[in-house]
């Protein structure tokens, strides 16, 4: 965490009292059935342990303590788990347990945890935003539907590297794909685009404005540990949600706004086929429950979800693949055996493609795009390994620990896509080795979304074109580090940015 900022806050900590009292009174109860962690200090319990890299922090305290393991950040309890096995006992067998979110003091802005899919407890209205979700959004037929309209933005992004083939200029990869997730989820909804390729204001601000709720989302806040402190809001974090909140609401209400004033110039039309005009349509029911608050919430939530880790896993799989160029030869020549040398990749080719389906697996388990699953929270106490996880527990699922395991897979650090076809895993919640969008009743709902667009866009950036690194650099000497600012979301320490040249 920011550790100038905590030791200035420090001493309004040992002014509450009843803080002090709180969590000398957690250690002492029960303590003893916990799983195991490292020595607590007074007050501050093990938040010094934590750095500006925490997911790998946590890792490396797992080895010595073990895969369930015990932190005490201020008063907050968090159980880490960091193998696959403790992962499925976890968001299989106590599902219904650890059902519920650890509210982090960052989103409590307009509410915004009470109407959230993200946030909300796993009752009715979360069911009925799950239901809208998978029915209205991301159900198989209503992605099939979609799939002309992903393939049309797909073939925008390939014109523009084109272009800059054309023009000798440097693509950056990870603001190309932002730009490209952007305008096809904004279509999906909206039927329009939100950024353009030539033109960086708009696209910058709105990027500018996800990567900001992304980072104070992971970003350590003091709060989190002390609550009493809420009032306060030290770090102001909350104060900066809030105004990213601000913009991007502001976005969405003058979208609806004009849309609601298009329909009824047009004699109450209602036929389209975006998002939008279905949810519209479906507020105007009689005794709907759902309102156009509820549906720019769920915006907010799948926007910042769905944009950046989407983008970001493409940037990943194509810098390994540049790091690794026998890798990147050997997914060309597949694309060029099934798909010939100048055909477009197509949704449906994706199966005809395993080593680059592999390719996506081996970067999900290396670069997952969440190095923590979103924090489950106890809601009973939970036995485990002989262990109790308490009540109210922070439960922290590091699937970036366990992607580099060696205990489950050979060689975890090197980037060897081939271990796919050794064993049949996938990702999508039943194979607990490789969970970037966790699994159980809490998975991600985006997932077919991105199970679609990431190959798509990757297999498409390799099939035509080259990729030579900027300023020279030969592709041993990238930097594959991560960025040292950590948030919910991984990204690489320095932007991708390529000189393209057609295959």
């Amino acid at each position: 965490m920011d550790h100038l900022a905590f030791w200035l806050i420090l001493p309004i900590v040992w002014a509450c009292i009843h803080v002090l009292t709180a969590a000398l009174g957690g250690q002492k109860s029960g303590s003893s059935t916990l799983p195991p962690g490292p020595r607590t200090f007074p007050i501050i319990g093990n938040i010094l342990e934590l750095g500006n890299k925490p997911h790998q922090d946590v890792a490396k305290l797992s080895k010595t303590y073990g895969p369930l393991m015990t932190l005490k950040l201020g008063s907050l309890t968090t159980i880490v788990i960091s193998s696959p096995d403790i992962a499925k006992e976890a968001l299989q067998k106590n599902d219904q347990a650890f059902s519920s979110r650890t509210i982090p003091d960052s989103i409590q802005v307009f509410n915004h945890p009470k109407v959230s899919m993200s946030w909300l407890p796993t009752l009715a209205r979360w069911r009925n935003l799950r239901k809208l979700s998978a029915t209205k959004i991301f159900a198989p037929q209503q992605l099939d539907a979609t799939q002309i309209l992903r393939q049309k933005k797909v073939k925008e992004l390939l014109d523009h590297v084109d272009q800059c083939c054309s023009g000798g200029e440097v693509v950056d990869i990870g603001r190309v794909a932002f730009i490209t997730v952007l305008n096809t989820i904004s279509n999906t909804f909206f039927s329009m685009d939100l950024a353009q390729y030539s033109s960086n204001l708009q696209s910058q601000e709105f990027q500018d404005l996800i990567f900001g709720i992304m980072e104070l989302l992971g970003k350590s806040n003091i709060v989190d540990y002390f609550p009493a402190l809420r009032l306060v809001d030290p770090q102001g974090i909350r104060q900066r949600m809030k105004s990213y909140f601000t913009k991007l609401i502001g976005i969405f209400d003058g979208i609806i706004k004009e849309r609601v004033q298009l329909r009824v110039s047009s004699e109450g039309s209602k036929a389209s086929n975006n998002v939008l005009d279905s949810f519209l349509n479906l507020t105007e029911e009689n005794n709907s429950e759902f309102s156009c608050d509820n549906f720019k919430r769920l915006l907010l939530d799948l926007f910042i979800a769905g944009i950046d880790t989407t983008s970001s896993t493409v940037e990943w799989a194509l810098s390994e693949l540049i790091h690794n160029p026998e890798k990147m030869a050997k997914a060309r020549d597949e694309l060029k055996e099934v798909l010939g040398k100048d055909q477009l990749v197509q949704e449906v080719d994706i199966s005809k493609l395993p080593f680059l389906r592999a390719i996506v697996k081996e970067t999900f388990r290396l670069h997952p795009p969440a190095p923590f699953l979103i924090p489950h929270k106890a809601e009973t106490n939970v036995e485990m390994r002989g262990f109790i996880v308490p009540k109210n527990a922070q439960i922290l699922v590091n699937v970036w620990a366990m992607g580099r395991d060696s205990s489950i897979c050979t060689n975890p650090n090197l980037f060897m896509p081939e271990r796919f076809f050794e064993q049949d895993i996938d990702f999508k919640g039943i194979n607990f080795e490789l969970i970037p969008f966790g699994a159980g009743r809490r998975i991600c709902p985006g997932l077919p979304f991105a199970n679609r667009m990431v190959p798509l866009m990757l297999a498409s950036l390799v099939h035509f074109f080259n990729w030579k690194l900027a300023d020279e650099m030969n592709p041993e000497d990238m930097d594959m580090s991560e960025n040292e600012t950590f948030g919910l979301t991984l990204h690489r320490a320095k932007p991708l940015r390529v000189n393209p040249t057609r295959v």
